[in-house]
């Protein structure tokens, strides 16, 4: 095992609460003494993990970023530095479940706060997990993991090798993948959403590569009716997976 940073609030004490065991040592800042940091001090006391008081400066260069809002925390994770589900485990169980699976993979998306934003996003909307190419993509980083507040402990997360071998595989095992596309006559209105479902969207500048693109099952565009042309990948991410839940409780109802 090695160690990675997490930081912020909702990262730091989602682990603690769902995966204490992973947690080495938390820095907090000397500067902040509010009843916030106060009741995390108290949840790693009671679990029995090591807390250090350190200045700005030291809590910065720990979490290579001055998004840290006052605390830090060093975890254990793989060798590799992902802390991943195992993606035929996550399928799996996902076809067992009473509800079609869903699915988000994201193809090569660059930025941290982007990739952290959509891992939320994913767990707000019901996703049974995000996946992602080993290659290429953002790693969860300190700064993915606080965008993401802590939704990587409750969403799998799936590091998969060959992204189009992985879409073919959910075809097979009857899951319909849809890619996100801004030129395509169906849209997010005119398709059906309630079946098993991946959704897959790409890089922030390239969109989907050409090869996921051509695997998908259909193209879906999401209606613009404003003046601007595109969204950014995060929210279109969180506009896919709410209209495929809207789908759903629309035809259960």
């Amino acid at each position: 095992m090695k160690l990675a940073r997490i930081m912020g609030f909702h990262a730091v004490n989602a682990r603690l609460e769902r995966r204490p065991e992973t947690v080495v040592e938390i820095f907090v800042s000397t500067s902040r003494q509010d009843e916030r940091l106060a009741r995390l001090k108290a949840l790693a006391d009671s679990l029995d993990i090591e807390i250090q008081a350190v200045d700005s400066g030291r809590l910065a260069a720990l979490a290579q970023s001055d998004e840290h809002q006052g605390v830090v925390a060093l975890v254990e994770t793989s060798a590799d530095g992902t802390t991943g589900a195992d993606f035929d485990t996550v399928l799996a169980r996902s076809l067992k479940k009473s509800v079609p699976p869903l699915f988000l993979l994201l193809d090569q998306i660059q930025d941290p706060h982007n990739l952290g934003a959509c891992i939320r996003s994913a767990d707000a909307f019901g996703a049974d997990a995000v996946i992602l190419p080993k290659h290429g993509s953002a790693p969860l980083s300190a700064v993915a993991l606080k965008a993401a507040s802590g939704a990587t402990e409750t969403t799998p997360i799936c590091h998969v090798s060959n992204l189009v071998q992985c879409i073919e595989t959910l075809q097979q095992a009857g899951v319909w993948v849809l890619g996100a596309e801004m030129e395509t006559d169906a849209t997010l209105f005119n398709t059906t959403l309630t079946g098993p479902l991946a959704w897959v969207l790409g890089n922030e500048g390239k969109g989907l590569r050409r090869l996921t693109r051509e695997r998908c099952d259909a193209l879906v565009a999401i209606p613009m009716v404003g003046a601007v042309e595109s969204l950014n990948v995060s929210v279109a991410t969180a506009v896919c997976l709410y209209a495929t839940q809207a789908a759903r409780a629309k035809s259960s109802a």
